[in-house]
């Protein structure tokens, strides 16, 4: 996405009423709407899937009033990949990412510095589905040659994780077709038009296709277990990412905004999946169902970190993870260090 899709993009998200933008309208985020003073630090936040659940406590956060509390206007933009998400970053249209952390690594081997400054999820949460006509014809990434897989879009975490399974079962990724068809409708209309016959995706898109008969799950990570035996160990996912500029320069605000996604996570740890999905914005369950939303975070809710601090083993994973295919990565000497940050997590105070 270039710099003028996302001023279009921004306009359309935060003014025409998309998913993103009635949800951040209904939440209180619009400039006109916020209650916090009018002096408050404002900065925007471009998030790899709102409406996901492993993307959850950025909307969360602003329905349970902490960014109001904090004192930091929050704008919250939808992208539906995270590849894209990065590339406005980088492009300063936005002041950090809601994507998985992995995406730090792969910043710095191109001579790029970000950082994660709090870890939400300790699991993926991705699911690789295959469509049900397959079934007993794919029986795991070994079987993908010559197939249509679905990511969300190139440079995307759902495109490192399936070149690396693919990889990994014996299975050149070039031998594949990567399609980038998003996540939610589209990824579900892509399955059942044939476009792809396997794909990567999350709650609560993984119960929609599996109500309806749409598609089997080949790999699932949204347990550890899961998560281990797919990827070889703790693969921390979900996490706020910015430039580390922007941090060194704006530790205040940084602090804040870590202070009220640690209470976030403490929120979800001591309250039911009903519970949080009577708190989030509608449009995030009307495809599923809300039953089917809440079974999904209750069954789910272990992916989240309770703590946001970063897993001692989760950066050497994801750095194995993606030294594996990425050639831009394979063989750099990356400082770890310098990819996430717990200053903040650990100075972090409950927001009242």
């Amino acid at each position: 996405m270039n710099t003028t899709r996302l001023a279009t993009v921004a306009v359309a998200l935060l003014a025409a009423g998309s998913l993103a933008g009635c949800a951040n309208q209904a939440a209180g985020s619009s400039t006109a709407a916020q209650k916090v003073d009018a002096n408050a630090p404002t900065l925007t936040i471009m998030v790899g899937g709102l409406s996901k659940q492993i993307y959850l406590p950025f909307m969360l956060a602003k329905q349970l009033g902490y960014y109001d509390k904090i004192g930091v206007n929050v704008n919250l933009i939808d992208e539906p990949a995270g590849g894209d998400a990065t590339q406005n970053m980088l492009a300063g249209q936005v002041q950090g990412v809601g994507g998985f952390y992995d995406h730090n690594i792969a910043l710095q081997a191109q001579g790029k510095s970000s950082e994660a400054v709090v870890s939400m999820l300790q699991i993926p949460g991705e699911v690789e589905l295959c469509r049900s006509d397959l079934k007993g014809k794919v029986t795991s990434p070994a079987d993908f040659a010559g197939l249509d897989l679905g990511i969300t879009d190139t440079g995307s975490s759902t495109d490192f994780l399936t070149q690396y399974l693919t990889k990994k079962n014996g299975v050149d990724p070039a031998t594949t077709h990567r399609r980038g068809v998003g996540a939610g409708q589209t990824f579900l209309a892509a399955m059942k038009q044939k476009a792809i016959s396997c794909g990567m995706t999350t709650e609560p898109t993984v119960s929609q296709a599996l109500s309806d008969g749409t598609a089997f799950i080949l790999l699932d990570m949204r347990t550890a277990a899961g998560s281990k035996a797919a990827l070889g160990g703790t693969y921390p996912a979900t996490s706020l990412y910015m430039p580390t500029d922007y941090v060194n320069a704006h530790k205040d605000t940084v602090q804040k905004l870590v202070n009220a996604y640690v209470s976030t996570l403490t929120w979800i740890q001591g309250h039911s999946g009903a519970d949080i999905a009577a708190k989030m914005p509608a449009d995030y369950y009307k495809g599923v169902g809300k039953a089917a939303y809440v079974a999904a975070l209750d069954s789910e809710k272990g992916i989240f970190n309770p703590t946001g601090m970063m897993p001692t083993d989760g950066p050497p994973t994801c750095l194995a993870v993606l030294s594996a295919f990425n050639a831009a990565v394979k063989g750099k000497s990356i400082d770890l260090s310098k990819t996430f940050t717990n200053e903040f997590v650990q100075a972090a105070k409950p927001v009242a």
